[in-house]
C-alpha cells in the first residue's frame, strides 16, 4: 500500500473507532473556531443578501473543458414546459437539514472493493461524522441561528437553462456528477486535462446548502469515499482564474474588478440574542455564530470560466498544499465566506496600517490560515467547507 493510502486508511480507522467530539477537544482548548483574522464578530445585521446577476456568465466556446452553453444537456436544471405556472417561492429554511440521513442522502459513495472494505467502514464513518445539532459532526451549521434568504426553488429558477456539465465532461471525469475538467494552456493552446473539480461546494449539488464543521482530515476522507480527493491549492486557483480558451487569467473568478454583489459576500455577522459571534471555541461558535449561507448556485454570475461556482463567498474552502521544504502535505484554507464584506480589500490595495485586518480574496491569494499536517488536521468552524477534485486517468 502506498504511503498516502496508508495514511488515509489510518485516518478513516481512527475516525470510525471513536466519537468525533473527542477530536474536537483540541479545537475547544484554544484553536480559533471563528472567522478569518480581522472578521468583526459584532458587526450589525445586514438585510437580505445582495443579488448577483440573474444570468450566468457567457459560456466559453469550443473547448471541452469550458462551461457549456445553455440548453438541454446533462446536469442542467429541468426546464419548465410551455405554459407551466411559475415555480413556488419555497421556504429558504427547507434545505437546512438536521437529520443524519437527510445530510448523507445528498451525496453518494463509490462502490468499495472487498479489499477496500477491510480498511474502511463507510457506514460507521457516516454515522460518526455526520449529523446536526453539534459542532462535533459535519452539518450545515446551527439551524436555530441560521438565516437563509433564497429557497431551492428560487435557486433552480436562477439556473434555468444553465448546463452544469456535458456528457463529454462527465465521461472525462470518470462518471462523477457535477465535475468539470480543468487544464492550463500553452501559447493559447489547451493542454490535456490533468484533474476535474466539483462544480459546487460539498455536497456538490445544485441549490443545496454547503456543509460546514468539517475538518481537513474528515474532508479528505469524505472525498476519498466518493472516489475523489481534496483539491490542491494550485488546482483550485487554476479553476478559478484560468481561461479554457487560452486567454489571460482573471483576478477573480468573475473578472478583474472586485464586486461584492456578484457572489454571496455581502451578508454581515448578526448578533444572536444580543450577543456577538464568539469564535473562541467550537462550542461557543456553534452557539453564537450563524451560518448564513445560501444554496450552491444561488449567484449564477459567481462562476469561473471553467464553470465552477462560489469560489468567492458562501463558505471558505479546505484544500491541500505540499510544503517545499519538508515535502509533507498540509491543509490550506482559501476563499471567503458570506461575511467577506467585513474584511474586504482590493487585490492591489496595501494592507492597512491601522484598524481591522483585511485581505484580498482574489483567485491566487494564498493565506496561511490554520496550516496543519494533513494526517492530523482538525480545525473546523461555522464558515468553512470544502469541495473535491479527481485526477484524470
Amino acid at each position: 500500500m502506498s504511503k498516502p493510502s496508508r495514511l488515509l486508511s489510518l485516518a478513516l480507522a481512527a475516525l470510525a473507532a471513536a466519537p468525533l467530539a473527542c477530536s474536537r477537544d483540541d479545537v475547544e482548548r484554544g484553536r480559533d473556531a471563528g472567522a478569518p483574522p480581522g472578521a468583526s464578530s459584532s458587526a450589525p445585521a445586514a438585510g437580505p443578501a445582495a443579488g448577483g446577476s440573474a444570468g450566468a456568465p457567457p459560456a466559453a466556446g469550443g473547448s471541452a473543458g469550458a462551461p457549456p452553453a445553455a440548453g438541454g444537456s446533462a446536469g442542467a436544471p429541468p426546464a419548465a414546459d410551455a405554459g407551466e405556472a411559475p415555480p413556488a417561492v419555497g421556504d429558504p429554511m427547507a434545505t437546512h437539514y438536521e437529520a443524519r440521513e437527510d445530510l448523507v442522502r445528498l451525496f453518494s459513495l463509490k462502490e468499495l472493493t472487498e479489499r477496500e472494505r477491510r480498511f474502511k467502514n463507510p457506514e460507521l464513518f457516516l454515522e460518526k461524522n455526520f449529523g446536526g445539532g453539534t459542532p462535533a459532526r459535519i452539518n450545515q451549521g446551527n439551524r436555530e441561528l441560521a438565516r437563509h434568504t433564497r429557497s431551492k426553488e428560487q435557486c433552480l429558477e436562477g439556473l434555468r437553462g444553465v448546463v452544469l456539465q456535458t456528457e463529454e465532461q462527465r465521461a472525462r471525469c470518470g462518471g462523477h456528477e457535477n465535475m468539470v475538467p480543468v487544464f492550463s494552456s500553452a501559447r493559447g493552446k489547451p493542454k490535456p486535462a490533468a484533474f476535474c473539480i466539483d462544480v459546487f461546494e460539498f455536497p456538490n449539488k445544485a441549490c443545496e446548502l454547503p456543509m460546514v464543521w468539517a475538518s481537513p482530515t474528515q474532508a479528505a476522507s469524505v472525498c476519498s469515499l466518493q472516489g475523489k480527493r481534496l483539491c490542491t491549492e494550485d488546482e483550485w486557483s487554476l479553476a478559478c482564474r484560468a481561461d479554457p480558451e487560452g486567454g489571460k487569467p482573471t483576478t477573480y473568478a468573475y473578472g478583474d474588478e472586485l464586486d461584492l454583489a456578484v457572489c454571496h459576500t455581502q451578508t454581515r455577522h448578526r448578533e444572536i440574542g444580543g450577543k456577538p459571534c464568539d469564535g473562541d471555541t467550537a462550542r461557543s461558535a456553534y452557539q453564537t455564530c450563524a451560518t448564513d449561507t445560501e444554496p450552491a448556485g444561488s449567484y449564477p454570475a459567481c462562476r469561473s470560466r471553467f464553470g465552477v461556482f462560489d469560489q468567492h463567498g458562501n463558505v471558505a474552502e479546505i484544500m491541500t498544499r505540499r510544503d517545499r521544504d519538508d515535502g509533507k502535505l498540509y491543509s490550506q484554507l482559501k476563499g471567503s465566506a458570506w461575511f467577506y464584506v467585513e474584511v474586504a480589500r482590493e487585490h492591489d490595495a496595501p494592507r492597512p496600517k491601522k484598524g481591522p485586518e483585511t485581505y484580498p480574496d482574489h483567485c491566487a491569494f494564498s493565506p496561511r490560515w490554520h496550516v496543519e499536517p494533513m494526517e492530523n488536521a482538525w480545525h473546523a468552524n461555522y464558515h468553512l467547507g470544502f469541495r473535491c477534485c479527481a485526477t484524470v486517468r
